[in-house]
């Protein structure tokens, strides 16, 4: 039920997507405008009905961002976030009263004395500074500076004192993606509110910009690239060529107040697994211990199978709370935008327990095809004639490594393939030095 058919969407595509999943669940769909009445047969109108409310809606649009438009030339600033430093009032700017704009005037002259993006961004989060997110006082804002939020207020011409609008437009009334104008269509006025760096400073930084732009060369990709992480904070840890070896990455972005360093040097970590490879491989001469391996894959594939059942459950409740919602914006007890949130979050997670639903059908099915005695002497062979860690023998092997803070590995297993051996005997293990 339905005031009109607009309530339920202001798009053609969504409105049929709604009308067939509707008749899908013999839903009927009543407006009382009487336009639509699916009970009575009464939806040969739908489609002209629902093309009338998407070009109402597309009107809507350009009166809207008309309407800013001529704000805009009137010296107002749009946008509901002011720039940092500055606050909103009657749709004018005005220069905060605390140390926000000297912040601001700090980042330009640490720039043009020869300090890059992140490490501006370093010093900042180590001192503790607000975020420009924090100041604006947006849900879950985050603490840390980064390269690019300095880049941004580098390169905003507001701070000149000049107001720069108009500088990109949503793509159409259903989209969210916002397209990019050229220069000579901003919305330029000069001098609407009290500058906090001078012009000649701003253009000073923006050569400086252009010229440090350079082509930069391909990212060279390590042994332990995307197999590595810090065991503490979780980020990958990153290769740092002057210490031959792999640092914790949030370390090495925001220093020590985000995390320790966590070091640990790349031969060094390719000889402790090498080692603990081929000490796993050894303990497979003992029959004894291959009972207790096949009996661990089989308690393994038990807790899988079982986790596949779970989440099959899941997605079937997921798919009944989607029904559910579209009875609910049908009947109107919840707005459009609320339903579409509720579908999006809820596709998500479908989608989500889709994928690990997946990945453990594929882990079981690869173990079912290769655990055999002759698979496992041939791999024995294999592990004994290595000389040294490929990337091939280490993401054959290998799901992920972590880093403790004294630069102890933990080695974690894949337990997929032709390494089903070493998940057996080994799941989330531990090295220690």
């Amino acid at each position: 039920m339905a005031k009109e058919l607009s309530r339920l969407a202001r798009n053609g595509e969504l409105s049929y997507q709604i009308k067939n999943i509707a008749q899908a669940n013999n839903i009927h769909i009543i407006t009382l405008d009487g336009a639509i009445n699916t009970v009575d047969s009464n939806s040969n109108m739908f489609g002209i009905y629902a093309w009338l409310y998407e070009t109402e809606s597309q009107n809507t649009s350009r009166r809207i961002k008309s309407a800013i438009k001529i704000k805009s030339s009137k010296g107002y600033f749009t946008s509901s976030i002011p720039p940092y430093g500055y606050y909103l009032e009657k749709g004018k700017l005005y220069k905060r009263n605390d140390n926000t704009p000297e912040i601001v005037q700090r980042i330009f002259k640490e720039y043009l004395s020869g300090k890059g993006f992140d490490a501006i961004a370093k010093k900042l989060y180590e001192e503790g500074i607000p975020t420009p997110s924090q100041i604006a006082g947006k849900a879950n804002a985050s603490d840390k500076w980064h390269g690019s939020t300095v880049r941004a207020i580098l390169e905003n011409p507001h701070y000149v004192g000049d107001l720069v609008q108009g500088r990109s437009e949503t793509v159409s009334v259903t989209s969210k993606k916002r397209k990019y104008k050229s220069e000579n269509e901003f919305i330029i006025l000069k001098n609407t509110h009290e500058p906090i760096i001078s012009r000649e400073e701003f253009l000073a930084v923006q050569q400086l910009i252009k010229s440090r732009r350079r082509i930069r060369p391909q990212q060279q990709t390590h042994l332990f690239t995307n197999i590595l992480f810090c065991a503490d904070c979780g980020h990958g840890m990153h290769y740092k060529k002057n210490r031959k070896g792999y640092i914790c990455g949030s370390y090495n972005k925001h220093g020590s107040k985000a995390c320790n360093e966590h070091l640990i040097k790349e031969d060094e970590l390719k000889t402790i697994i090498l080692n603990d490879i081929k000490n796993l491989i050894s303990k497979l001469d003992n029959e004894k211990f291959i009972k207790t391996i096949e009996a661990k894959v089989k308690t393994n594939i038990d807790k899988l199978e079982k986790q596949i059942k779970n989440y099959k459950k899941e997605i079937e409740n997921l798919k009944a709370q989607k029904r559910k919602a579209l009875n609910k914006f049908i009947n109107e007890e919840i707005n459009k935008e609320d339903y579409d949130m509720f579908i999006s979050e809820t596709n998500k997670k479908i989608n989500n327990l889709t994928t690990v639903l997946e990945k453990n059908q594929t882990i079981i099915n690869d173990i079912s095809k290769n655990f055999s005695l002759k698979d496992l002497d041939n791999l024995k062979n294999m592990i004994i004639n290595i000389k040294e860690l490929t990337p091939d023998i280490l993401n054959r092997f290998i799901e992920r490594i972590e880093i403790k803070a004294d630069g102890t590995p933990k080695i974690f297993y894949r337990f997929s393939g032709a390494s089903v051996y070493f998940s057996a005997l080994s799941i989330n293990t531990q090295h220690s030095t």
